[in-house]
C-alpha cells in the first residue's frame, strides 16, 4: 500500500507543481499588463481597452491555480493549538475528518465548477469589452479543484495510517 500511496502523492504533487506554475505565469502576466496599461493611459492616454477584465480573468487563474501547491506545502492556515493537546489517535481522527470534508468540499466544487462552465460554454457568454469566453477559466477551476482533492485524499491517508514521506 505505501507503494501505491506514494505513486499518487507524486502525481498530485506534479499537479500541484505544474498548476503553480501555471498560477506564477499568470501573475507575471497581470503585473506586465497592469504596468503596460498604467503606461499606455498616463504617457501616450492610450490605455489597454478590456485590460481590468483581462486582469480580472488572470487574478482567477492566480488563485485557483495555486490552491493545490499551497496545500501540499501546508500553506493554509490551521487552527490546531486544542488538537496538538489531544492524543495521537484523536489528533489522526480530527485530521482524517477535517481532510475528508475537504475533499467533500472540493469534489462538490470541482463538479459544480464544470457544470458551471459547460453552462457557459453552451450559452456562449463571453466578457464585455474583449469578447473573451468564460468557460475555459471555469474549465480551469473544476481541473484545480480535482488536484486539491487529490492532496487532500493524500494527506488523508497519510494523516488515519501514519505513514510518513
Amino acid at each position: 500500500m505505501p507503494g501505491k500511496i506514494d505513486k499518487l502523492e507524486k502525481f498530485a504533487n506534479s499537479c500541484g507543481s505544474w498548476l503553480n506554475w501555471v498560477a506564477g505565469v499568470a501573475l507575471v502576466g497581470m503585473l506586465a499588463l497592469i504596468a503596460a496599461d498604467i503606461i499606455g493611459a498616463k504617457l501616450f492616454k492610450w490605455p489597454i481597452p478590456g485590460g481590468i477584465e483581462m486582469v480580472g480573468f488572470l487574478g482567477v487563474v492566480v488563485v485557483a491555480f495555486a490552491i493545490a501547491q499551497t496545500q501540499i506545502l501546508h500553506g493554509h492556515i490551521e487552527v490546531e493549538f486544542l488538537v496538538t493537546r489531544l492524543p495521537e489517535t484523536a489528533q489522526r481522527a480530527i485530521s482524517g475528518i477535517v481532510y475528508s470534508l475537504g475533499m467533500v468540499l472540493f469534489a462538490l466544487l470541482a463538479w459544480q465548477s464544470y457544470d458551471f462552465g459547460h453552462i457557459l460554454q453552451i450559452s456562449g457568454e463571453v466578457s464585455m469589452t474583449q469578447g473573451i469566453p468564460f468557460y475555459p477559466v471555469v474549465y480551469g477551476i473544476a481541473i484545480c479543484c480535482i488536484a486539491v482533492f487529490l492532496v487532500l485524499l493524500v494527506q488523508f491517508i497519510r494523516a488515519v495510517t501514519k505513514t510518513k514521506k
